[in-house]
């Protein structure tokens, strides 16, 4: 990677991305530059700040605010980090909306899919241009993200999609949601599965157009499963926590990845769990999660 590196993490104010901005920060090198980033313009100045002052701290670490549901935004950032540094090394999408089991999955649908979904579309489109030869851009999904995972009538919308394909297939399980169709057209209640489902496809689409360039490189552009991580996101969804790492050791194997030299291609554009690739077409349907939410 180049000297000077710049790194971003969305969704950084706390748990999962906090500790990869932690992690990073103590990784690199005095020079570079760890962008931590949140809606809050307290929350991201006193996360920054904090994190600034940890003992393993070697970057700079600098709080920005981005509303990954501005996807201007997004695109605003990713022209000034390149007209200003020439590009970026590392950036880690992650910001995820919380979803209480209680909840209305369909009252909450637009704000878990532009969080999820449209944002990360988002920054696929903006950062691959302007990633430097050698960088990372790295899309924090779930094992859940697998294929197999959705009714079999649905795998067409993402199987070998183009990113364009995907935002469509997207849009239109928003509507299906919307016109209360979902269920019948064989979408699952909970929406976290098409939502993962649909970001591994995204990564998946924008990697088959990059893969010869990016290995040529050394870059990388996967989809990541952290494991079960004991987070404010995630605790209320299970009732024994005692798999469960700290953000801090869920960070690291992802980090891991983001420093693996040289890169592994059999990684590249699938997702990745501590270092191994979970198949594409693997998994079943969900169907417990969506009893416990049926009304």
């Amino acid at each position: 990677m180049n000297a000077s590196r710049i790194a971003l993490v969305t969704g950084a104010n706390q748990g999962l991305g906090r500790a990869l901005v932690e992690g990073l920060a103590a990784r690199m090198d005095e020079d570079d530059l760890v962008l931590l980033t949140g809606r809050s313009h307290r929350r991201v100045a006193e996360a920054a700040r904090e994190v600034g002052r940890l003992p393993g701290t070697r970057a700079q670490v600098e709080g920005r605010v981005l509303d990954v549901t501005d996807t201007e935004a997004i695109t605003r950032l990713a022209g000034e980090l390149e007209a200003r540094h020439g590009g970026v090394d590392v950036v880690v999408s992650n910001a995820v909306a919380r979803l209480l089991p209680e909840e209305s999955q369909a009252e909450r649908a637009d704000e878990f899919i532009d969080v999820s979904n449209t944002a990360t579309h988002a920054v696929l489109r903006a950062f691959g241009p302007v990633l430097r030869p050698g960088g990372r851009l790295l899309v924090v999904a779930s094992s859940l993200g697998t294929l197999g995972h959705l009714d079999t009538r649905l795998h067409h919308l993402f199987d070998g999609a183009s990113l364009d394909q995907v935002e469509y297939a997207v849009e239109s399980w928003r509507s299906a949601v919307h016109s209360r169709t979902a269920q019948e057209s064989g979408w699952p209640l909970w929406l976290n599965v098409p939502s993962k489902v649909a970001q591994v496809a995204a990564v998946r689409a924008v990697a088959a157009e990059r893969r010869a360039r990016d290995l040529a490189d050394g870059t990388l552009i996967a989809a990541v499963c952290p494991g079960m991580v004991d987070t404010a996101t995630s605790r209320p969804w299970f009732s024994d926590h005692s798999r469960a790492q700290t953000p801090a050791r869920a960070a690291d194997a992802v980090l891991d990845l983001v420093f693996a030299e040289p890169v592994d291609p059999a990684l590249y554009g699938e997702l990745v769990r501590f270092g191994k690739v979970l198949p594409w077409h693997d998994g079943t349907p969900l169907v417990e999660q969506d009893r416990m939410l049926t009304p």
